[in-house]
């Protein structure tokens, strides 16, 4: 018999029970539809992160304060403590003491209440240079971002962003028009583009001002000359590692600090925060992915089962075919060929409505599902694998029937 002969007689087979054959199908159908949905969930988190990453700007390095203590003795949390500064800002911005480090943009932040006539909103009032739109990659998609005159002439101008700009003007055009904070009258010079594929509404929820204008006319208080973060912007991401080293080696030299351990500052990098949450993503999916793996075994036992219950059904054929010269091989082939079909069947329809919930899930929630091509195809090869692998024992079987103790079974 070829194997165009052995596969034909192992698609009648399976298509003469249909039922039988469905049911066998379904636990594989289950288990790969869980690991196509699976991985595609995770590299959907995985993406969702770098995107969210990306839009605080690419090639970064973000400068934070260390802990404060009171005279209590009581520690406050990291960033609460004042110990960056203009100064350092300014250190770091200079070529011929940090050359890998292509622009710096310091950060001081509060909350802050503005008004726009009988309208008030909420937000992030930042005060900052104006070379926080090339740090942050970010634009504006009316009007103008913050220029060196403003920040020299300590402006009382201001940058919004798109849903501050919706609160406070609704449908109106802002540029031109004021807002005011604490009885100080800023014009509206631009408003940012909008962040659509961020899901963190504070992107677009924040007001801009010069930092001269912030320290001098709008917060003030003790710590003027001091700031809340500061952004570096390397080269390329080729030389971020080495921008990290100058502005470490920088900062503890303009803070007096010999050793790193004691540093009243820390640094994050974009590749730091995406390797923390892809290590979550990455434990999410490997506990997922064991539920869908205990769900294969199950639709391999299933294959197993259903084809003993085939050997079983078909003794007198085995016990024909062995009289009229069929070798044990030839027969074990046969009931291989079977389980293969089976588990093909079940991969590719594992694989479709993999396929159709990777579609439905975005509409009913919040998670994106990034099918991957290559998991997919793997996913119809361990399929096959399953089906090949439960059914050896059950091919074995019935290799090893003698003829006549077949032929004359009941």
């Amino acid at each position: 018999m070829s194997w165009r002969d052995t596969l034909r007689t192992a698609t009648e087979a399976v298509r003469t029970h249909r039922l039988r054959s469905a049911l066998t199908m379904l636990g594989i159908l289950i288990g790969i539809t869980a690991v196509v949905l699976t991985v595609g969930l995770g590299q959907g988190a995985k993406a969702k992160v770098q995107a969210q990453i990306n839009e605080l700007g690419t090639n970064l390095l973000v400068v934070s304060p260390g802990s404060s203590t009171s005279s209590s003795g009581t520690r406050g949390g990291f960033g609460s403590a004042s110990t960056l500064t203009v100064q350092d800002a300014e250190a770091l911005d200079a070529k011929s003491v940090a050359p890998d480090i292509q622009t710096v943009a310091p950060t001081s932040t509060t909350s802050a209440s503005l008004v726009n006539g009988s309208k008030n909103w909420t937000t992030t009032l930042t005060g900052t240079w104006p070379s926080w739109s090339t740090v942050r990659s970010r634009s504006v998609s009316s009007g103008r971002f913050l220029s060196a005159a403003d920040q020299r002439n300590s402006a009382a101008v201001v940058v919004l962003g798109s849903d501050t700009a919706s609160e406070l003007f609704s449908q109106a055009d802002p540029v031109g028009q004021y807002v005011s904070y604490n009885g100080t009258r800023l014009e509206v010079i631009g408003v940012l583009k909008a962040l659509s594929s961020s899901d963190n509404a504070s992107s677009n929820d924040v007001a801009l001002v010069p930092l001269s204008t912030y320290a001098q006319q709008l917060v003030g208080g003790s710590s003027r000359n001091s700031v809340s973060s500061i952004y570096i912007k390397a080269d390329s991401a080729s030389s971020l590692s080495s921008a990290y080293q100058e502005a470490n080696s920088l900062l503890l030299n303009l803070h007096g600090i010999t050793s790193s351990s004691n540093a009243d500052f820390s640094i994050a990098t974009q590749q730091s925060i995406l390797s923390t949450a892809s290590s979550v993503n990455s434990t999410l999916t490997v506990m997922l992915g064991g539920i869908a793996v205990i769900a294969l075994l199950v639709g391999g036992i299933g294959v197993m089962n259903i084809m003993l219950v085939s050997v079983a059904e078909r003794i007198r054929e085995i016990g024909l075919r062995k009289s009229l010269g069929a070798r044990p091989g030839l027969i074990r082939r046969q009931f291989l060929v079977e389980a293969s079909v089976l588990g093909l069947a079940g991969g590719v329809l594992g694989v479709s409505l993999g396929l159709l919930g990777a579609v439905l899930l975005p509409i009913f929630t919040n998670s994106e599902v990034i099918v991957s091509v290559p998991a997919a195809l793997a996913s119809i090869v361990m399929a096959v694998g399953i089906g090949v692998a439960f059914g050896v024992y059950p091919a074995s079987r019935a290799a090893r029937l003698a003829p006549i103790d077949a032929l004359r079974s009941e």
